[in-house]
């Protein structure tokens, strides 16, 4: 049995769960959420909690039992919570700003670079060198802070670039310099 998947999920005050077919829809005061549930798959609500069974024992049902359970766990998270990720840009001059709803990035290119944020994510620049990707969808949330990432990587010389704030660069030693 999947220690994950056999874990009940509590529901906080104000989330609905809806199960219909193989669809669940999560409902709360951020928004709304809806996961389908892969065959093999059962889930009930009992007592204000989220429980996940299995059909059978096959290698498909269990690797889907823990799977399931996680992204439903993370979808009532993010439609009572929400999920933040934030980063820092490390540099002289970099520098991010708000323009309406889109990012502007100034990262040592020769043009400003613009992120539009997809439909559910939002941004806040808290200061010039912070920026907080914030939504209720756990993977959109991640994906956009990694595509914001990838504008310029850490570098490991100096550190300078777009890095997570809970992130360590490794960096390495330069020249030897002379004799």
């Amino acid at each position: 049995m999947s220690r994950i998947g056999k874990k009940p999920i509590s529901l906080p005050q104000g989330v609905e769960i809806t199960v219909k077919d193989n669809m669940v829809t999560a409902k709360g005061p951020k928004g709304t959420l809806s996961q389908a549930i892969p065959q093999g798959i059962t889930v009930s609500v009992q007592d204000n909690q989220i429980v996940v069974e299995r059909a059978g024992d096959s290698k498909q049902d269990r690797a889907y039992h823990g799977l399931t359970r996680a992204l439903l766990a993370n979808m009532v998270q993010g439609v009572s919570t929400g999920f933040e990720r934030k980063l820092e840009l490390v540099g002289v001059g970099y520098r991010a700003q708000l323009q309406g709803k889109k990012l502007v990035i100034n990262i040592g290119y020769s043009h400003p670079v613009e992120v539009e944020p997809p439909e559910g994510i939002e941004f806040e620049v808290p200061a010039a060198n912070k920026i907080t990707v914030k939504g209720i969808d756990k993977q959109l949330v991640g994906n956009t802070a990694a595509v914001i990432r990838d504008i310029r990587r850490p570098e490991p010389y100096k550190g300078k670039g777009i890095k997570y704030e809970d992130e360590v660069v490794r960096r390495k030693a330069g020249k030897a310099g002379g004799k």
